[in-house]
């Protein structure tokens, strides 16, 4: 995976979020759904964890001051049983989170992501692979954008 890749998937990303505090009608309101704390804390953790598979996979050497990491990112390139786990897992938290959403979009991620798992597992041309994360990346960002309403503050005793 390139820096242009890594930067311009950043920046795609992260145009789509920030659109939401931009566009005023971003969430859509008729279709956004709030998510609970646990949710965001599971989509959270799972886009942790791709971010965690994705750069042991294509940007080891970030890793190279974390001793305690070394073995994970190991076991990410392995491409054996643990590494799948380390991919599916943190998929599957993020679907999970997401699970109230609406459905088609939640299917157009599901889809993206299993493109994922196919193209890095299952093999093909790493341009297909990077493509489907790619697509994921956007797909999520949009969902997030479009229809995520955040969890209700709590409300602090006085």
């Amino acid at each position: 995976m390139t820096a242009g890749f890594s930067i311009t998937l950043a920046v795609c990303a992260l145009v789509i979020l920030l659109a939401r505090f931009v566009v005023p009608q971003l969430p859509v309101k008729s279709r956004a759904v709030r998510l609970s704390p646990l949710d965001g804390a599971l989509v959270g953790v799972g886009v942790l964890g791709l971010v965690f598979h994705c750069t042991a996979m294509f940007s080891q050497r970030i890793y190279e001051g974390a001793p305690a990491v070394k073995p994970l990112v190991g076991l990410v390139n392995s491409m054996g049983v643990v590494s799948v786990v380390l991919f599916v897992v943190p998929a599957a938290l993020i679907l999970i989170g997401l699970r109230r959403q609406q459905r088609g979009a939640l299917a157009v991620l599901s889809l993206t992501l299993v493109a994922v798992g196919v193209t890095m597992y299952v093999g093909g041309p790493l341009q297909l692979h990077l493509a489907a994360i790619f697509a994921a990346t956007v797909v999520l960002a949009a969902v997030v954008s479009l229809f995520v309403l955040a969890p209700r503050r709590a409300r602090l005793l006085k």
